[in-house]
């Protein structure tokens, strides 16, 4: 809406101010595979690369699906207090570096965040206009066939991995957007996402992203 000191030629569409994407979701919902089809499509978005202090899984590269520290290390840097925010998962910790978001939106860039459902609801807390998108299966049972497709852990902590993402597709309320990612249809997922992102840069209140 229009007002007495600001009209529709103060917006710069061309120079949009950043934008803190947050891409969560239950456990096999697919993430990873929706953050792997948008850089892959080229958009010109920096994809965080969170920390972990897990074991690398065969095909992943230190740097570009995680950072891979030992849990001394990782501990190091949670007393220097070098995340924005970090989390105890299955027994491993996963954090986001603090200092990777705010370069990548002092360039310019919007941000891509890729994290489990209590880092979302961190992320919120400490960033309000934070734009979270929440990533669901098309089915129970697709959901339940890609977790058991992954074939990386034992019967019982698939058995707990199941029931915490049950109880985390009950959270859905707390973000603003919803997104279906079914198994055969991920390019419409990614589409979707970037829609909403080009929508949040037309908004007449523009988000302010503070960290």
């Amino acid at each position: 809406m229009e007002t007495m000191d600001q009209s529709p030629l103060d917006f710069d569409l061309h120079h949009p101010k950043p934008l803190l994407i947050v891409i969560s979701g239950p456990s096999g919902v697919g993430k990873d595979a929706v953050i792997k089809a948008m850089k892959d499509k080229g958009y010109p978005f920096h994809f965080v690369v969170t920390m972990t202090s897990r074991p690398i899984r065969p095909g992943e590269v230190d740097g570009v699906d995680y950072f891979f520290v030992s849990r001394e290390r990782f501990e190091e840097l949670i007393s220097a207090d070098e995340f924005i925010e970090y989390a105890n998962v299955y027994g491993d910790y996963k954090g986001i570096p603090r200092s990777q978001i705010r370069e990548a939106m002092a360039s310019g860039k919007d941000v891509i965040l890729r994290v489990d459902v209590q880092g979302a609801e961190t992320v919120r807390r400490l960033c309000p206009e934070a734009v979270l998108i929440f990533l669901i299966p098309a089915n129970k049972d697709e959901w339940l066939w890609r977790l058991k497709n992954r074939k990386t852990e034992t019967e019982e902590a698939l058995k707990l991995r199941v029931e915490t993402a049950r109880q985390e597709l009950r959270e859905f309320s707390k973000f603003d957007y919803v997104v279906v990612n079914a198994h055969d249809r991920l390019d419409e997922a990614v589409r979707i996402i970037a829609a909403i992102i080009e929508a949040e840069h037309h908004r007449i209140d523009h988000r302010e992203v503070c960290l």
